[in-house]
């Protein structure tokens, strides 16, 4: 199984890009993994939410292949904590041998065509946080996942 991180823009913030790259790194370890960055739609007026959601999701459902899970990042998704998201992913392992795609939509959300492509929604948190940062706190939360598979002594409980 592979994991595959989409995004839209690019991580610009230093020490986000830091904490990726120490995360990715510890990863390899465990899983493969690659994160990918779309480009920011442009020509599109900022105002124009629907038709800004619209662009992305096509752009989303350009990069993922038909066999891969998809699973949207949405602060209304599935909440889980620690312990349950590792139980989460140990499952897509374990049962689905498809690529499990992650999916960071921009500030608006997501298409109607790219959630009904989608296996469902989850939560990392009912905070809000900019799309930069949930790519820092789900690369720390991947990594925890796991270690919690393996028995590792990262997550203490």
């Amino acid at each position: 199984m592979m994991i595959r991180v989409i995004s839209i823009g690019k991580t610009n913030i230093s020490y986000v890009k830091e904490g990726l790259d120490e995360y990715t790194s510890r990863l390899k370890h465990y899983t493969k993994l690659s994160w990918e960055e779309l480009p920011d739609i442009k020509k599109i007026d900022r105002n124009n939410q629907a038709l800004l959601i619209e662009k992305e999701g096509e752009a989303f459902l350009s990069a993922i292949d038909s066999r891969e899970a998809v699973y949207l990042l949405d602060d209304g998704g599935k909440a889980m904590d620690s312990v349950q998201f590792s139980n989460w992913i140990n499952q897509h392992q374990i049962y689905d041998q498809s690529n499990l795609v992650l999916i960071i939509g921009g500030a608006y959300g997501f298409s109607e065509s790219l959630v009904k492509r989608s296996k469902g929604k989850i939560s990392l948190s009912k905070m809000t946080f900019n799309h930069q940062m949930v790519r820092l706190i789900l690369a720390e939360q991947l990594y925890r996942a796991f270690t919690i598979i393996k028995g590792e002594p990262y997550h203490h409980s």
